[in-house]
């Protein structure tokens, strides 16, 4: 069994008397061995040369060449001082020689070849800068370090850029570094000693790669990528060059970190800083602005290279030109920088890695990612053939037709087919991915005379903060004629616009959005439904328009995937984020996603307002769920970890019954349980009740404090124990004891509603079993009603409905339905939840029977689906002259009735039928005549 090169094709020989020649001096070769070595030596001058050199090396690396190449690493990794510059340049002519013939022979795929220089280019890099630093640190210029620090070059970062990053350096390619240093491992004192130190072990290792020798050279190095390379040294403090990207970084400077990774010096704080870096490469809203960037940055290369024109092959570049490499790499780079923030299975170095990503996302068609691949290792192989013929940094087709022949015969075909190959992969490149970035005219849009739109509407756009910028107002002028169609057809156009209008001036900035309705024009329907129906949703929108986003992503239209898939997603997705501050921005931004799903949902009909109820409810527990451990992980850093069993969160209220709507504060109350602790344990100590009661400050501030995303929720205590004259946290002895011995009657009710929605596991099981238990207890039917009877009264005192559309407070509307459910629960002993189950419960305990059970059921239903959708419309009690037509339409449909006017005496009727009935329940239970 033999690990010979497996050769699967062979090149021809250019002139096959200087192919003689080179293969005459290596007798031993095989004769397949000899006609790979001929038909190379006799096509490229520069192979022929290295052949000649290596020739007592060749034979046996031929027969082993994946050993010969570990073999080369190693020696070059054990290389004296002394020996380095002649010893890496040996290294470099033995790995450049063995790639190529695997290459030209087929033996080595592309990945195998670029994988192999890529590491050698590193090995290259690490080896010589540790030598210089450890010159440095003998001759004691780097203050503060020792021998000890050679191994991590004294924090001497060397990242590497482009291919070399992705694994895809060519064949005669330079290496593009950038170069930093960890400023922390020093003084502060000797910053200045340190960055000089570092700057001259950079020039000095990037001369012992670079410089031309009789040996020849390893690699030449570019170190022009680093920020503002005009005035910036050679080697920057990490900190500085962070503080650039975050203040001046580009869009092109974004794109080039894609590839990086730290491949040699002081790796771990490479990936410190890459990981600091992370916002600024992947930002966290889809960034169509991105493909503008790109094009800008397509059109300046084709200038300044003079790459434009009509395509023809002599002399084309196979990287920059019409349908070359670049374009692959642009087209792929700019798909993931515009996603890659919202999925981190899109941040892959590589151009195939990531193409196939892009794929499986859906963010690239399947065959156009197949295609692509296939034509950009196409375009690699002969751009790898192009450089070895002279070992010339070059991208060109030769435009000589002796200079084509030589390339067809590396590759062992016609030059006529070479040709014509390269002219049809070229053409179907440039198709493929020049309509993405400058995507030509799509169908006429409707003329804006054909309707006669408000010009003063119109003249005011430009005034809006989110038009004021010259790019924005640009993309947006190639919008209108589009956006204005959209309008024109809709039932009321001038209504139409000024809902656009409203939603426009509340734009804080417009690039982003715009490009991302440029890309993606289906979203102006979607936009243009929301601001004629929901005045709240797209104020909501106004503040929040990255929420777009979620659109694209491909799911937005699925089947609602239930609370604990939603918990287990945000918690992943939190566990990424490095820090409490960002993790709490995180969870707002991705709530919000998740909140405009439902209002999108429910407003196209997709599901009904009791669905919309309970997916708002399961959003809600699971971003409580998610947040409560990193608040207490953050609370514990300074005070200790919480005594005894931890806290739980009861939701109380809609919450706990698992039914909100879109504008609903969250009811809670929170329980701990200090077991026999009365101290945390950690550098700032708390007596048990003070710290209980400050974790849950934290834990309210984490859902209700506005950040730069906005809040998550209102949080509501005052169903607490003692209400708002009571601890805001609640112990587990105090809690049972409290509902025991003290607690009203209302706080009995409010308990039939209660739910665990996080916290500790046991303590969650004892609290239920805790309520379970306390539910089954029999009671004075006649005491529970008259206090229902009281509550009742107080509640008709303190809120008055605001008219017909208010279909929660008031006698026979959703508080009062909620009540005589609570009622019937706590009378008849049971646990569950809901309305309807409670109702069961009040038929049970004798106060209904099943008809007006079931009447109840329907007003409570009717009046469910008023309140939802009224808060979706404009986050308030409605008016029904005021939320517009689109408005009236989306009522009429949630409700299931065709005219506003029935609608609104059915819910007339339905409040008359529940107040009468549960007033006359309470009444005979008050007197006794029922029972």
């Amino acid at each position: 069994m033999t690990n010979a090169l497996a050769i699967t094709r062979l090149p021809r020989a250019f002139d096959p008397s200087l192919g003689d020649e080179t293969r005459a001096l290596i007798p031993d070769l095989s004769q397949e061995m000899g006609e790979l070595v001929a038909g190379t030596a006799g096509s490229s001058p520069y192979l022929k040369g290295l052949i000649e050199r290596e020739r007592e090396w060749l034979p046996d690396a031929l027969l082993r060449p994946d050993q010969a190449l570990s073999e080369v690493m190693a020696d070059a990794r054990e290389l004296p001082t002394d020996q380095l510059k002649p010893g890496l340049r040996q290294a470099k002519r033995r790995v450049a020689l063995l790639t190529a013939l695997a290459d030209i022979a087929g033996a080595w795929p592309l990945e195998k070849v670029t994988a192999a220089l890529t590491d050698f280019g590193a090995l290259a890099a690490d080896t010589a800068a540790k030598a210089e630093i450890a010159m440095l640190i003998r001759r004691n210029k780097l203050p503060g370090m020792t021998e000890n620090d050679i191994e991590t070059a004294a924090g001497m970062v060397i990242l590497a850029m482009g291919k070399m990053g992705a694994y895809e350096l060519n064949y005669s390619s330079d290496i593009d570094l950038i170069v930093l240093f960890d400023e922390t491992r020093f003084d502060p004192d000797d910053f200045y000693e340190a960055r000089q130190g570092m700057v001259r072990a950079t020039r000095n290792f990037c001369a012992t790669l670079s410089d031309k020798t009789a040996d020849g050279y390893v690699f030449r190095t570019d170190l022009r990528l680093r920020p503002d390379p005009a005035v910036t040294p050679v080697c920057m403090a990490m900190e500085a060059a962070e503080r650039y990207y975050e203040s001046l970084g580009r869009t092109w400077e974004r794109a080039a970190y894609i590839k990086a990774r730290p491949c040699a010096g002081d790796l771990a704080a490479g990936q410190r800083f890459l990981d600091s870096l992370r916002p600024f490469v992947w930002r966290r809203h889809l960034d169509f602005a991105a493909i503008q960037d790109a094009h800008d940055m397509r059109l300046r290369i084709r200038e300044n290279k003079g790459t434009g024109g009509a395509l023809s092959i002599p002399g084309h570049d196979m990287k920059l030109g019409q349908g070359g490499i670049r374009e692959i790499e642009f087209f792929t780079q700019t798909r993931q920088l515009i996603a890659g923030g919202r999925d981190p299975d899109l941040r892959v170095r590589g151009t195939v890695p990531g193409l196939a990503a892009l794929a499986s996302k859906g963010w690239v068609p399947q065959d156009v990612a197949d295609k692509l691949t296939d034509h950009y290792r196409a375009h690699r192989e002969v751009e790898h053939r192009i450089q070895m013929v002279h070992d010339a940094q070059t991208h060109k087709v030769p435009k000589s037709q002796e200079g084509i022949e030589r390339i067809a015969c590396l590759m062992g075909i016609e030059s006529d087919e070479l040709q014509q190959d390269v002219k049809n992969r070229l053409t179907e490149v440039h198709e493929l991915t020049e309509g993405f970035f400058a995507p030509g005219p799509g169908p006429a849009p409707l003329a804006a005379q054909d309707v006669e739109f408000d010009q003063s509407v119109l003249a005011r756009w430009t005034t809006y903060p989110a038009l004021r910028s010259q790019r924005g107002s640009r993309i947006f002028e190639r919008l209108r004629p589009e956006l204005l169609s959209r309008l024109a057809k809709t039932a009321k156009p001038d209504e139409a616009l000024m809902a656009l209008d409203g939603f426009l001036s509340g734009l804080p900035a417009g690039v982003q959005l715009f490009s991302l309705f440029e890309a993606n024009p289906q979203l102006i329907d979607l936009l243009v439904d929301i601001v004629g129906t929901s005045h709240a949703l797209a104020s909501h929108l106004s503040r929040n328009a990255s929420v777009f986003d979620a659109v694209i992503g491909g799911s937005f239209f699925a089947d609602w995937p239930g609370q604990k898939e939603l918990q287990v997603e945000l918690a992943r997705a939190l566990a990424e984020e490095s820090d409490y501050e960002t993790r709490l921005d995180f969870a707002r931004r991705w709530c919000k996603e998740w909140h405009f799903r439902v209002g999108v949902h429910h407003l196209r009909g997709l599901i009904d307002g009791a669905q919309a109820g309970r997916q708002y409810a399961e959003l809600a527990q699971s971003v409580i769920a998610a947040i409560l451990p990193y608040v207490a992980e953050n609370f514990a850093r300074k005070h200790g970890p919480a005594p005894g069993r931890g806290a739980a969160v009861l939701g109380m209220g809609s919450l706990g019954a698992g039914r909100i709507n879109s504008q609903s504060d969250l009811d809670m109350i929170v329980i701990y349980d200090p077991q026999d602790q009365d101290m945390s344990d950690g550098p700032r100590p708390l007596a048990t009740r003070t710290y209980y009661a400050r974790f849950t400050q934290a834990l309210i501030t984490a859902l209700s404090a506005p950040m730069s995303q906005g809040r998550l929720y209102e949080v509501d205590m005052r169903l607490r124990p003692s209400g708002n004259q009571g601890p805001v946290a609640t112990s587990w002895a105090s809690f049972t004891n409290y509902q025991q011995n003290e607690a009203w009657v209302w706080e009995h009710l409010a308990l039939t509603r209660a739910h665990v929605v996080a916290g500790d596991a046991g303590l969650a099981n004892d609290i239920e079993a805790f309520r379970a238990g306390f539910l089954s207890r029999p009671r004075e039917r006649g005491n529970v009603l008259r206090e229902v009877a009281e509550m009742r009264t107080r509640l008709a005192a303190a809120k008055a409905p605001a008219g017909i559309w208010d279909a929660k407070n008031g006698p026979g509307r959703l508080m009062d339905i909620e009540l005589m459910a609570e009622t019937g629960a706590l009378l008849a002993g049971t646990t569950a939840r809901d309305v309807s189950s409670g109702l069961d419960g009040a038929v049970a305990a004798g106060l209904l029977d099943v008809a007006q059970a079931q009447s109840l059921k329907d007003c409570y239903s009717l009046c469910w689906s008023v309140q939802c959708a009224a808060r979706l419309l404009s986050g308030k009690v409605i008016e029904a002259e005021q939320i517009g037509e689109g408005g009236v339409d989306f009522l009429c449909r949630a409700t299931g009735f065709e005219q506003v006017d029935a609608l609104q005496r059915a819910l007339q009727e339905s409040y008359t039928t529940a107040a009468d009935l549960i007033g006359g329940v309470i009444q005979e239970g008050e007197d006794g005549t029922q029972y």
